[in-house]
Parts: C-alpha cells; structure tokens; sequence
C-alpha cells in the first residue's frame, strides 16, 4: 500500500512506493533536541522509493562537530522536517513518521537509544527496546536487510 505524507502548509507532498524497510522510535538527545519533542519516529526506506509529488525541501546540515554527517530535509515554507539522510548517503532516507498522512498505520519496530529516554514515557513491553542500538541482523527481515544491501552494498 502506497503510503502519502507532506509538509504542514501542504508546500510539500510526498509518496512512499514501498512499505518502510524497518521503524526506529529513536530516544537520543539529538533527536529530542531537534524536534522539541520526547523521540522521534522514523521509517527507513530507499531514497528511490520516496516520490516528491508537490514543492521542494531544504537540506539543512544539523551535523555536530566530530560526528557522522546529518541533514535533515524541510519545507522550506513552514520548515518542517520531513526527512534526514544520516551519512550523507543519499540512498538512504529517514522519513518522519508525523509527516505522514495515516502516522498511527506505522508502529515502530524498535526502540533505539533508551539510555537518554525521558522518564516518564514507558516502553512498550512488546517491541524491543535498546540503550543504543541492536543488531540489523537480527532484527530486520530478510526482505529488509536484501533492499539495504542492494543500496548501501554487503556488511554496510
């Protein structure tokens, strides 16, 4: 199913023409910061299964000295986020979940970064829950990890 999401002011639209390849709710300080909010939700799909139906999106670099690059992708009139590309990859996107149309289809497949959780929010008992990270491996689906090798190339 085809999934379709946009901007807040409706400058941008986009579609999704694969299911995401996997869903991290991630905890990290970073993306607290970031988007003001307690995690952020986002769903892992090859950059050629995004199809940009309306407008266009700022790259905005939020790399941190020292650190792997990141940019996040907005609206250049509203300035949401609607995706980021961790790595520079450009192969790679993480979608923001909140920016799709029917958000509450798309549950995340694990919980990432835990350690700098905000204590009030509990962890649901049935999804895996990490202080980092997990082994791809042994979570994703064979279908999954095949897509991410296609993009990215063996053991990346």
């Amino acid at each position: 199913m085809k999934q379709r999401g946009g901007c807040f002011c409706g400058a941008v639209r986009y579609e999704l023409r694969d299911e995401p390849m996997f869903v991290n709710c991630c905890h990290c300080t970073d993306c607290q910061n970031q988007t003001g909010s307690a995690f952020v939700i986002n769903a892992l799909i090859e950059a050629k299964n995004v199809k940009l139906l309306k407008g266009k999106l700022q790259r905005v670099n939020v790399s941190a000295k020292g650190k792997r690059p990141h940019d996040i992708y907005r609206c250049p009139k509203c300035k949401i986020a609607v995706w980021s590309d961790y790595g520079r990859r450009r192969v790679l996107f993480f979608i923001r979940v909140g920016t799709l149309d029917t958000p509450h289809d798309i549950k995340p497949d694990a919980h990432i970064f835990t350690r700098s959780k905000v204590s009030w929010f509990k962890l649901p008992r049935k999804v895996p829950a990490f202080k980092i990270y997990y082994d791809m491996q042994k979570l994703w689906s064979a279908r999954s990890l095949a897509r991410r090798e296609a993009i990215l190339g063996k053991g990346k």
